[in-house]
């Protein structure tokens, strides 16, 4: 994982390991501080299910947007392959397995991870803990947007005010009243209407999606992970932590991975501010189906005239239907957005089913 670009309004004290403290700080301290959860290098895959560990047919799913990508580029003779969040450097190890010779020897490849480097991941890989400052390719921020600290607001009886948490316990009492930024951003994509609902404030994920596009000279940045829409908010927030495979209360005590949906909507627009120039959000069950993924069984009669071939693609149909099953991983969102070139033909074509 790595941490979101710094802001600069909060001044935590680190004696103070008792107080109060807004849902941003605490979160920021809790992931990305000192013994944090992602700084020690603790692994997704240990406390929870995600599309890369599923199968790595989600990386060859991207491995077809990078060839897209290449070509609208005209196979340039660098190309840059950025994983953001690359937390044991899986996804990138996966995708680079499916790509053709001819990118391979002209591909650059990036893990933006705080956590310290493993011990296999190829020395072709650049490791660093901060975004590259240009690229021009590909850049996929999976699970990535989820872990931007944010602060929490709810409306109580006295108006809205931002929550505070103690993060030894996850208690939580009302604070002061939201920030002049923080009122603009509910105000335009979560408005609060009755005593009790809560919101999850998102200009800090809208800032770190935008320093994505930013750094793209040309090329396609994606965004993939639990999200919601305006229209569907839910009335009292998404904060889960999440600890060895099961979902925990959110304590931003460091011992567990705390996490909320994203305002995926939001980012969109961020992300045109910051210089996309096409855009394409949607869910991961359209987006895999029109990459080729399907989760179709193979005919019967494969089994009796190839058997070994039958049990093959017995197995692909089965980690195709779990990455685009629509309440499961196939609900995630997808946003898609390009730098100076169209978006790729095989990710906006019709699905197949």
């Amino acid at each position: 994982m790595v941490p979101p670009p710094p802001h600069g309004n909060v001044t935590v004290v680190a004696a103070l390991v008792t107080e109060w403290l807004t849902w941003r700080t605490a979160m920021e301290r809790a992931l990305y501080g000192e013994g944090g959860f992602y700084r020690r290098g603790e692994r997704p895959a240990e406390h929870f299910r995600t599309s890369v560990h599923a199968s790595p047919r989600f990386a060859t799913a991207i491995a077809q947007l990078l060839v897209d990508v290449d070509a609208a580029l005209g196979h340039p003779d660098r190309l840059d392959l950025v994983d953001i969040g690359a937390g044991s450097g899986r996804l990138l190890g996966n995708i680079m397995a499916s790509l053709p010779s001819g990118i391979t020897s002209r591909l650059a490849p990036t893990a933006v991870e705080i956590a310290p480097r493993p011990s296999d991941i190829p020395a072709s890989v650049t490791w660093r803990a901060d975004l590259p400052d240009r690229i021009t390719g590909l850049a996929v921020a999976n699970e990535w947007l989820d872990n931007v600290p944010l602060d929490v607001v709810e409306h109580t009886p006295d108006g809205v005010r931002t929550v505070l948490v103690d993060p030894a316990s996850g208690s939580e009492r009302p604070g002061a009243e939201p920030s002049a930024e923080d009122r603009d951003w509910l105000d335009r994509w979560w408005p609060l209407h009755e005593p009790g609902d809560r919101a999850e404030i998102g200009h800090p994920r809208c800032a770190a999606w935008a320093s994505v596009i930013g750094r793209l000279d040309r090329g396609l940045a994606i965004a993939v992970d639990y999200s919601h829409a305006r229209d569907s908010r839910p009335p009292y927030g998404t904060l889960t932590g999440y600890r060895d495979g099961a979902t925990v209360p959110a304590v931003p005590d460091g011992s567990c991975d705390v996490t909320a949906h994203v305002a995926l909507d939001a980012c969109t627009t961020a992300g045109e501010r910051a210089g996309a120039t096409s855009t394409l959000l949607t869910t991961q069950r359209a987006a895999l189906l029109a990459l080729g993924l399907s989760g179709a069984r193979p005919p019967l009669a494969m089994a009796h005239s190839d058997p070994r071939g039958y049990v093959t693609a017995l197995c692909r149909a089965g980690e195709d239907a779990e990455l685009t099953d629509p309440s499961g991983l196939g609900g995630f969102g997808w946003l898609a957005q390009t730098v100076d070139i169209p978006l790729p033909p095989s990710l906006v074509q019709p699905p197949t089913s």
